[in-house]
């Protein structure tokens, strides 16, 4: 396994391990992984950092250390395509965006954009245009290529590779959390207002958050200062010292036996470990499907970025897309509204019903990684196993929350999530709950 940023920082060269990062991103695990490399600019950023540390300077906090970049985000000199064909006719950026400029700022070597569902707009991962990427945590135990998770799935194989040590990607209805779950990696959805959405193409400008991916909570912590620009404050305390809540109705429907006996064998080692552990009904839960009704915040908003592109290139699309952007055309004004009065009202009470407790427990996804193949000949399937993916994740951006998922299987085990989260602002209690679960798990 490779170690994470945490305890690489202080290796004497970042040439190094960019060379191993260079290699891992060359071999066939990651065939369809990048949609650009910037192998050469990379190493240009290692090696300076090697220069700062060989004359004993102060070095930033990524120095020299290899991060993907999902095709979402404006590079400097780079087409943005958001995982499209119909975007690469557009000029380069001009600038950076927010979030790019801040991992240069604390040294990156920025090694590549990243694959992605086109647009954002799927939690599957599947990519007509450049291909989909195969789950590199289950390649040992199953012969059959399995989907690696979207909407950041490139972004998530660069990292479970080894061709990138965290990836910077989005997260509107899990698109971090969904790959991070089915690969066994950490990633980390903070409060969407804390880190610029400008300079990315938009899926939902209500749910969008730019965050990442990482192979620690220790690095989701790193990641989150950087992007973030600002310090997480962390105290520490002990699992016996936390409430914790799992909330018993929709998030635990529908489990398949190897999430659910993972995620019941985590509660039980928490326990054990001296966690006080709840089950509530948390029963707004149940009002999600009816909020979203009229079809949600994503289809509404793409569409209002969408419709003149699809007017004119619409056969550019992938089909399952724009089926899904179209559905934002039938949205009324007063749907619009309504929706925005629903969901404040239902914060306002999930935020009630979860108050004495540190965090939530719940499984990231309810499944684990099924095979490509089916999912690319039928639409049904594809569909059908793209709203189970989102369910429990798109609760968490409904809400404006924050939430981390961690791997809690064991090792012969397919990949499973264990998603922690809470509300709006409280990044940096779900941060140190995590670290804390985390410590549990690996003991």
């Amino acid at each position: 396994m490779t170690p994470d940023l945490t305890g690489l920082r202080a290796h004497s060269s970042a040439s190094a391990l960019l060379d191993a990062c260079i290699d891992a991103a060359r071999s066939d695990a990651n065939r369809h992984t990048f949609v650009r490399t910037t192998f050469d600019s990379a190493a240009a950023s290692a090696r300076e950092s090697d220069a700062l540390r060989a004359a004993g300077a102060a070095v930033p906090p990524l120095a020299g250390l290899a991060v993907s970049v999902k095709d979402l985000f404006d590079v400097r000199g780079e087409v943005t395509g958001a995982g499209s064909t119909v975007l690469w006719k557009n000029p380069p950026a001009v600038a950076d965006c927010p979030a790019v400029a801040r991992l240069r700022r604390a040294g990156a070597a920025l090694i590549g954009r990243t694959n992605m569902s086109e647009f954002a707009f799927s939690g599957v991962g599947i990519n007509p245009h450049f291909g989909t990427p195969a789950n590199p945590a289950t390649a040992a135990l199953d012969a059959q290529a399995r989907i690696p998770g979207g909407s950041t799935s490139g972004g998530a194989v660069s990292v479970g590779t080894g061709a990138a040590l965290a990836a910077l990607g989005s997260d509107t209805g899990g698109s971090i959390r969904i790959p991070a779950a089915l690969q066994g990696l950490v990633g980390f959805k903070s409060t969407a207002r804390l880190t610029p959405t400008e300079g990315a193409i938009p899926l939902s400008t209500t749910l969008d958050t730019v965050c990442a991916i990482t192979r620690s909570v220790r690095d989701a912590v790193l990641l989150h200062e950087v992007l973030a620009d600002r310090r997480v404050q962390l105290t520490r305390r002990p699992l016996n010292a936390l409430r914790l809540a799992v909330p018993t109705r929709w998030m635990l429907d529908a489990l398949d036996a190897t999430v659910s006996a993972a995620f019941e064998r985590s509660l039980a080692t928490l326990r054990a470990a001296g966690a006080h552990i709840e089950e509530i009904a948390l029963s707004p839960l149940v009002d999600i499907a009816h909020i979203n009704a009229t079809g949600g915040f994503s289809p509404a908003e793409a569409w209002a970025w969408h419709r003149t592109l699809l007017a004119k290139s619409e056969a550019e699309y992938d089909p399952r897309v724009a089926l899904r952007i179209r559905r934002g055309a039938s949205m009324t004004a007063a749907d619009y509204i309504d929706l925005l009065h629903s969901r404040a009202r239902w914060i306002a009470g999930m935020t009630a019903a979860m108050l004495g407790f540190d965090a939530m427990l719940s499984p990231t996804v309810p499944c684990v990684a099924p095979p490509i193949a089916p999912l690319i000949a039928d639409d049904a399937a594809f569909f059908a196993t793209n709203a189970l993916l989102l369910r429990n994740p798109a609760a968490v951006n409904l809400l404006d929350g924050c939430a981390l998922s961690l791997p809690c299987h064991a090792p012969e085990e397919m990949p499973v999530g264990l998603m922690v989260w809470s509300t709006a602002m409280r990044d940096d209690a779900v941060l140190d709950v995590s670290l804390a679960i985390e410590a549990a798990l690996r003991a």
